[in-house]
């Protein structure tokens, strides 16, 4: 009778014991996920164009090393690493445009197996909207896809075949959308159709990260003029209305790129908005003297809202004909922003920059 009895209360312990751990594993399970779910800050960090080396038309153009290799563990230490993707990413063929001058014209063409050079450094999403994805045409459009989904990374920006991009991260879904005023792009002076495009993402997505391709050109046009910029015959569209629309339609944060040289920021009900952050990593064709070599790289800190929370920049800087992407202890970058914001916002961008690159809510 005894033997029974202690067998019996074995089985109850034994069952008893599994129903705890059965308990605990999925007390667990719903302890992370409401952990990820209530997380309370993401990071993203942010950088501008990004044209590693171009083999056409010869391999010349191209650096004898990966030029991203000094700031990967920067890029890495986020919970998103975005760029702009500033040309085509494949190996050989394609139809390359035809430039009336190319004096101010350039074909781009990065080696496939540089993609590994930015999976590497830790790249969730790249832009393709800007005036190089349609260097080589068709076929360079659907390899640079085509490669970049072999690779994991997400892009967007071009019109029909890639108008927004979602990934999910950590149990958050980030929606991305990108503009520019070229070919095959996503029209950044279509208004109307960026916002419902902007506002159908949202509904998708936690958070939506907007990229821009757009502005004039090169360091005498440094300004956000507020109003539609030319360049070169093209409307390159009026970023300020661009960017404030994009928030309005639902963007949590906003990266401008296009000028090749650094903008102004601002915060604007409560979002980050950079109006360009210059030239990240280019090598080759691509003028690197003065303001074009200094460029920042963004870590901006989010709610999980999208509203600011606090920043950094960490200034860096190229120079022609070395291949690699350095630090700037000057932060010479970090000051331009400073005092571009200071120009283009008379009333205020809502923002403390410090020069050691510390951005902070006013």
């Amino acid at each position: 009778m005894k033997n029974i009895k202690e067998y019996f209360l074995l089985i109850l312990f034994l069952i008893f014991s599994f129903s705890c751990s059965k308990f605990e594993k999925k007390d667990s399970k719903n302890g992370n996920n409401e952990k990820i779910k209530d997380k309370k800050e993401i990071s993203i960090i942010g950088v501008g164009d990004i044209m590693l080396g171009s083999n056409y038309p010869n391999e010349d153009l191209l650096p004898n090393t990966n030029i991203l290799k000094n700031v990967e563990s920067i890029l890495q230490n986020a919970d998103i690493t975005a760029g702009n993707l500033e040309g085509t990413l494949f190996d050989k063929g394609g139809d390359p445009k035809k430039c009336e001058n190319p004096s101010v014209c350039y074909v781009f063409r990065m080696p496939s197996k540089y993609g590994k050079y930015l999976k590497n450094a830790g790249f969730d999403y790249l832009s393709l909207a800007n005036n190089h994805s349609n260097d080589f045409g068709e076929v360079g459009i659907l390899q640079t896809m085509e490669n970049l989904n072999s690779l994991g990374i997400k892009y967007s920006g071009i019109k029909e075949k890639a108008e927004y991009s979602i990934l999910e991260k950590d149990g958050i879904k980030y929606g991305f959308v990108s503009f520019a005023p070229n070919s095959k792009t996503v029209d950044i002076n279509d208004y109307e159709y960026a916002s419902n495009l902007i506002k159908s993402v949202k509904e998708k997505s936690d958070i939506v990260v907007v990229f821009f391709h757009g502005g004039a050109e090169g360091r005498e046009h440094e300004h956000i003029t507020r109003n539609n910029e030319i360049f070169h015959g093209e409307n390159r569209g009026n970023v300020f209305k661009f960017a404030r629309n994009a928030v309005d339609s639902g963007a949590d944060i906003v990266f401008g790129q296009g000028p090749h040289i650094t903008r102004a920021i601002e915060l604007y009900k409560n979002k980050f908005i950079s109006y360009s952050a210059g030239n990240f990593a280019t090598f080759g064709n691509i003028s690197l003297s003065g303001i074009n070599g200094i460029a920042p790289i963004f870590k901006i800190n989010i709610d999980k809202n999208g509203n600011f929370i606090n920043g950094k920049i960490i200034s860096i800087k190229q120079e022609s004909g070395i291949s690699k992407v350095m630090l700037d202890t000057r932060n010479s970058a970090t000051k331009k922003i400073i005092n571009l914001s200071k120009a283009d916002f008379p009333e205020g961008n809502n923002l403390e920059i410090l020069e050691t690159g510390e951005i902070n809510k006013k």
